[in-house]
């Protein structure tokens, strides 16, 4: 019998029992659906916690830290005295995964336009290694090796200016950082109503020292610590950093050349190189923090809630497999007759075999297909509707793009691997039936009525 034959014959005894048919199906439907409905779910979940997290940083980005610093994160590895100097971000740029590795020198610093001032988290970084690290700038450009006198800044520095003679509150001024004339300042009580009015007798301090400055650029909003901060070429920040320490006598100030570098970043091209990269940092005697660690604690909940989902819905293609093995034993007792009229004419058991598994296997592909469709028909309303029902595991929240972000979320390879699994279920359920169906004998099945 070849398989043409093998496969008229299945669809014909398939559809001889229409209903009963169809409740088998309905039931491996139901399974199929309820375990691609809860994986999607954790899949959305666990979509939306990358979003979420991605909106504080970037995931393929390393913080490191001299040996025993604390990193931003928490998690932090390592615990040596190892100093973080340019030797060493040059190691940590030949790493195998890493794209760009540029120190960072960090310090507080005034801006003034006018009558306005500004705090400002003043970070020094290597011009080259922006682009590198994904900044892009609304307005102007970024930083080159040649600025001296120019700052970057983050999308959200304008509301950073107050007039320190004004009472009360204040509306953030309308201040066009590209053309405006502006000055910098280390000096942290520069402008503020102080004095020495109430100590006379008290030496004056020296007047605060100004730079002048323009705006290289104005970063695009990204909607995290980049928006608040201000960057300047790392060696001439170095410069005014030292400059002005002499001119304050000013001991706190960090010489950050001399000491090594407070911090650094580093960009890896893929996610699957953060923890290979940061173990080789650590090795090198350096604390290293990521959002990666973020993520892996997010995820790990998520891991817990969809094995519980995804358990549930094999309880229910476990109840769909009884029904097919329930469904092809019955069929065995209502085709005896038929099925010794086959082993008289000639037919071969292996054909017997594979004629039932192929009934069975029929049942699970089909209950598959239909369960993979509704299923996409569930994601859809989920999504739509289920946002309030969802919200702390995503739903009713927003990518940076403006995007809602989903609930549900069933991706090519779960629809794929849904109908496979169904589809062995059935086989696997008909595996019994068509080893009881060889064993019938020949001459007793053509006396049953």
């Amino acid at each position: 019998m070849n398989s043409f034959d093998l496969i008229r014959l299945a669809t014909i005894n398939f559809l001889r029992s229409k209903i009963r048919s169809f409740l088998t199906i309905l039931g491996v439907v139901i399974g199929t659906a309820s375990i691609v409905v809860m994986l999607s779910i954790g899949i959305g979940q666990n979509e939306s916690f990358k979003q979420q997290v991605s909106q504080m940083g970037s995931l393929t980005t390393i913080d490191v830290y001299p040996g025993g610093n604390g990193g931003m994160y928490g998690n932090s590895t390592g615990g040596s005295t190892a100093k973080l100097d340019d030797r060493a971000i040059q190691t940590i740029s030949t790493m195998k995964g890493v794209k760009v590795a540029t120190p960072l020198v960090q310090t507080s610093a005034k801006l003034v336009a006018g009558k306005y001032i500004a705090w400002l988290n003043l970070i020094g970084i290597r011009p080259e290694a922006l682009e590198k690290l994904g900044y892009q700038v609304s307005a102007g450009r970024l930083l080159t090796e040649t600025d001296t006198d120019s700052l970057l800044f983050g999308f959200g520095i304008t509301n950073n200016f107050y007039n320190p003679k004004a009472r009360g509150y204040q509306q953030p001024p309308k201040i066009d950082l590209m053309t405006e004339k502006l000055q910098l300042t280390f000096d942290t009580m520069y402008g503020e109503n102080v004095g020495n009015s109430e100590n006379p007798g008290q030496e004056e301090k020296q007047p605060a020292k100004l730079y002048k400055i323009k705006a290289s650029g104005i970063l695009a909003e990204s909607r995290n610590e980049r928006d608040w901060s201000v960057y300047m070429n790392l060696e001439h920040l170095n410069k005014l950093i030292r400059e002005n320490a002499k001119v304050q006598k000013n001991q706190g100030m960090n010489n950050s050349t001399q000491q090594g570098y407070q911090r650094a970043i580093v960009q890896v091209t893929d996610m699957k190189y953060v923890e290979p990269v940061r173990d080789e940092i650590k090795t090198l005697g350096f604390s290293t923090s990521a959002l990666t660690d973020v993520l892996k604690g997010l995820q790990q909940q998520s891991k817990m809630m969809q094995t519980l989902l995804g358990s549930i819905g094999a309880i229910s293609l476990l109840v769909a497999a009884i029904g097919i093995a329930n469904t092809m034993i019955m069929s065995i007792y209502e085709r005896t007759r038929e099925i010794g009229i086959m082993k008289v004419l000639g037919c071969e058991l292996k054909d017997i075999r594979r004629l039932f598994l192929l009934e069975a296997g029929f049942i699970g592909f089909l209950g598959g297909v239909m369960g993979v469709l509704f299923s996409i028909g569930a994601s859809y309303l989920l999504n739509k509707f289920g946002g309030s029902l969802f919200g702390s595991m995503g739903g009713g929240m927003y990518d940076p793009s403006g995007a809602p972000l989903k609930s549900s979320i069933i991706p090519t390879w779960l629809m794929g691997s849904a109908i496979v699994f169904a589809t062995l279920v059935g086989l696997i359920s008909g595996f019994y039936p068509a080893r009881r169906a060889m064993k019938l004998s020949a001459l007793e099945a053509i006396k049953t009525e």
